[in-house]
């Protein structure tokens, strides 16, 4: 794979889910990225992805917009929630469960990293996994 410094989510595929959908504009298969995966989530008001971990992996989550619950395990597995807006920075330490809800009247957009790469590939796997091709593919 050539080496790709700059990306757009609307240039790549799309993992869209019933709760919402992820855009991987930074990872192995966009642009040869090998320690860390990154993208940007677009959640609707009323929706909310499941609790669920990524096994061996931290996340970052930066809410560029909107509100909602986010709820992360602490390390004896009791859930921490918060609510956040945009602005906020969360960390999700190495295979946490976690699981963000908007409450929000307005679309959460989030930027996620993963780190190492991995998780977002396991997602492929989701019952309700969509692969949306770019529009002008």
């Amino acid at each position: 794979m050539s080496e790709t410094f700059f990306v757009y989510p609307e240039a790549v595929d799309r993992f869209a889910f019933d709760w919402g959908h992820l855009t991987l504009t930074c990872g192995p298969s966009v642009n040869a990225a090998g320690r860390f995966s990154a993208g940007v989530v677009h959640v609707p008001p009323g929706r909310g992805h499941a609790r669920h971990n990524h096994p061996g992996a931290e996340e970052i989550i930066y809410v560029l917009e909107g509100s909602g619950d986010q709820m992360i395990e602490d390390k004896d597995g009791n859930p921490v929630t918060e609510q956040v807006r945009a602005g906020c920075t969360i960390f999700v330490p190495e295979s946490r469960f976690h699981a963000t809800l908007n409450t929000g009247e307005q679309p959460m957009k989030l930027f996620v990293v993963y780190s190492p790469v991995g998780p977002e590939e396991v997602l492929r796997q989701l019952p309700d996994f969509r692969l949306v091709p770019p529009p002008h593919a």
